[in-house]
């Protein structure tokens, strides 16, 4: 199984991004950078310049090597092909969004302020409402999914659980644009919804597995 081309190329053209402006930026940056903030989105974290540059691009190679790799080690890996699709395009995704995430600590560390918890929410919305249509198409797989005990041992609780976690994950990323107009409350209209939406399709899939 091979990744789509224009999912493949898209992903590698992220990365190649990051580590232009990390090679680019890097004359430009304090020896210490603010790479982590709080719920308030006020600076609480610091690390090297190196580090603040490099890291989110190497993260990058690595996942992006991982998401190639699982595929075709998974022992259901013929449950992939029939959603490799919806797989190939969430790797693009959370690609871009983790650059979208290394764009903004590049800025503030440029001297632009801003909220970065609000600046946060609506890339966060898009990712999550993506992982409801990944979730809602994907079959029974070792590593992509919600995989409890109950989902991995019944195709049948493992497709309930998932047409509901898909359903719930899109509201989560609905949720979570409210960030935008409620900015005192945005970090918790990230975190609470999808926390609970965790722990309810947990439970789900064990009542689930009861009935069957």
């Amino acid at each position: 199984m091979k990744m789509s081309k224009l999912a493949f190329w898209l992903s590698v053209l992220f990365i190649v991004v990051s580590f232009v402006l990390a090679f680019y930026y890097y004359p430009s940056m304090p020896d210490q950078m603010a790479s982590h903030w709080n719920a308030k989105g006020e600076v609480d974290g610091n690390m090297s310049k190196f580090w603040g540059l490099f890291l989110m691009p190497i993260l990058s190679i690595f996942m992006f090597g991982l998401f190639l790799l699982l595929p075709s080690i998974d022992p259901l890996k013929k449950n992939f092909v029939k959603f490799r699709a919806y797989y190939d395009w969430f790797v693009v995704v959370l690609l871009g969004f983790l650059l979208y995430i290394y764009l903004l600590t590049l800025l503030w560390n440029l001297g632009y302020v801003f909220n970065m918890s609000v600046m946060m929410v609506a890339a966060m919305g898009v990712l999550f409402f993506y992982i409801g249509y990944l979730l809602k198409n994907a079959e029974r797989n070792w590593f992509v999914g919600i995989r409890t005990p109950w989902t991995l041992s019944s195709d049948k609780v493992w497709k309930k659980t998932h047409q509901l976690g898909g359903k719930m994950f899109k509201t989560c990323g609905i949720i979570a644009f409210f960030g935008l107009f409620f900015q005192e409350i945005a970090i918790w209209l990230v975190l609470v919804p999808v926390l609970f939406t965790a722990l309810f399709l947990f439970v789900y899939s064990y009542l689930e597995y009861r009935k069957k």
